[in-house]
């Protein structure tokens, strides 16, 4: 949902999962096996290009079992994310159900140069990260489109069996810089798209000097303040200090912060916390103060649980910025509606992060099909490498997989009772772009050791598969 996992969005993605997981996981009590099912695909399925990309699936006569998964008429690929995972059912179901839908699109088309995809279906449940990789790693030709929220317990099973991963999105600072990973929007520990802090500049005038963080006792959130702060100082802005910290764990009243708010006078408020009652208590409470920040929320806050929330308009000073087109544009971004349908047809779960899932999915499918009949984890890494400008056919804006580097765009939406609506760039289906939209961070909060070619040393091997010039 990865927007932006990951990183950043994917240190939120989790814990907006456990706020808005319901009873939709469709989960049985196993792990699946997808290999298409032939229907319809709400007119997405038979498509030959997905928005802007020329479609990567296709018949063909590949043959040959090239590699492990791989068969004359098969390509088997490993998904899936953490919907059994009982304090949150349902956690990251979108992305396996993307994935589902994605396979289905492929096949119906001829799958990769004729074989067809053939899908393991994990759920990690949160705690059986590793256990899945160790299956994974008997079996499959690569890993797709997965989001494991433990990803960092499974990275050493991965590295150690050369399993390689287009991710859906990576969490762990070692996994996120792991060798043989790549992802179709990378948020590295070393570099962080900054881009709603500078719509933000642009936005609000009192930005520079009147901004405050919104504190927490989460480490987590924490951690992302602190990368906030960093790059608030980098860009010159000059932070008040309303001194407030919530509990994590929610608090008895939250006036007496909102009073702080206002006594301190701060405009704009910016959080790296994921909605949760709480935070919607401080919110209705700041309104009933009568202060009137703006809030620049990290995109967790992009979600249904907050449009529904927001009857009363406490929220409706709320900005996100995001590199995702917000799921509203699917009437004028053709790759989104692609997405809804698709997965619709087969009555999934539509979120951010199963835009990011299909992303990889389409990432992947593009470097296989180049690889012919020679279909091999070696060649796949080749290709992946060379991808330097990615959209997911408009999913997102360009980012590069090939050297694992964010994208260096961004638009905002803005909270309008409970509907979200882009209004930076004011029109629908662009994002404002530039170099100054991403930072270097501090490596001291990277997590991980890297190398030269900045890829994390904890699990490193010397037999990894590497990318080779041809």
């Amino acid at each position: 949902m990865k927007v932006d996992k990951i990183g950043r969005l994917a240190a939120g993605v989790l814990a907006v999962a456990l706020v808005t997981a319901s009873c939709s996981s469709e989960r049985s009590g196993t792990d699946g096996v997808s290999e298409g099912t032939g229907s319809d695909g709400g007119g997405a399925a038979a498509s030959k290009a997905f928005g802007t990309l020329p479609s990567p699936c296709g018949p063909g006569d590949a043959k040959g079992k090239t590699d492990q998964g791989i068969t004359d008429d098969a390509i088997t690929i490993g998904f899936g994310d953490d919907r059994g995972f009982s304090a949150a059912p349902g956690l990251s179901k979108e992305m396996g159900d993307a994935v589902a839908a994605m396979i289905d699109w492929c096949n119906q088309q001829g799958g990769i140069n004729g074989r067809k995809i053939k899908g393991n279906q994990y759920d990690a449940a949160y705690m059986q990260s590793a256990k899945v990789m160790q299956e994974a790693c008997k079996q499959d030709f690569m890993l797709v489109g997965q989001g494991f929220a433990m990803d960092e317990a499974a990275e050493q099973y991965r590295v150690a069996c050369k399993l390689p991963t287009v991710a859906g999105y990576t969490v762990g600072p070692n996994s996120s810089m792991g060798p043989m990973k790549y992802e179709a929007v990378p948020y590295p520990v070393d570099l962080m798209n900054i881009g709603g802090l500078r719509l933000a500049e642009k936005l609000f005038p009192d930005f520079k000097d009147k901004t405050d963080i919104l504190q927490s006792t989460s480490p987590a959130v924490s951690t992302g303040n602190n990368k906030i702060a960093s790059a608030m100082k980098d860009i010159g802005v000059k932070r008040v200090d309303c001194g407030v910290r919530l509990n994590d764990k929610g608090e008895s009243s939250y006036m007496p912060f909102a009073e702080k708010i206002k006594d301190c006078g701060a405009k704009v408020l910016w959080s790296s916390d994921s909605p949760d009652p709480g935070q919607f208590s401080l919110l209705e409470s700041i309104e009933r103060a009568g202060a009137e920040p703006k809030y620049v929320f990290e995109s967790t806050w992009y979600s249904p649980l907050v449009s529904k929330w927001n009857t009363s308009g406490a929220g409706d000073n709320l900005h996100i910025g995001m590199i995702f087109q917000p799921l509203e544009n699917a009437d004028k971004v053709p790759a989104v509606k692609q997405y809804v349908d698709a997965v619709n047809a087969k009555k999934g779960k539509i979120a951010m992060l199963g835009m990011q899932a299909t992303s990889s999915f389409l990432l992947w499918a593009q470097s296989a099909q180049k690889c012919g009949s020679d279909l091999t984890r070696q060649c796949v890494i080749n290709e992946l490498s060379k991808v330097h400008e990615w959209t997911g056919g408009g999913l997102h804006a360009p980012t590069d997989p090939g050297n694992n580097k964010p994208a260096s765009c961004s638009l905002m939406v803005k909270l309008n009772k409970t509907t979200f609506e882009q209004v930076m760039p004011k029109n629908a289906g662009e994002f404002e772009c530039g170099p100054e939209f991403v930072v270097k961070t501090d490596p001291k909060t990277w997590g991980a050791k890297l190398n030269d070619d900045r890829i994390s040393t904890k699990f490193l091997t010397g037999d990894v598969i590497k990318p080779q010039s041809s």
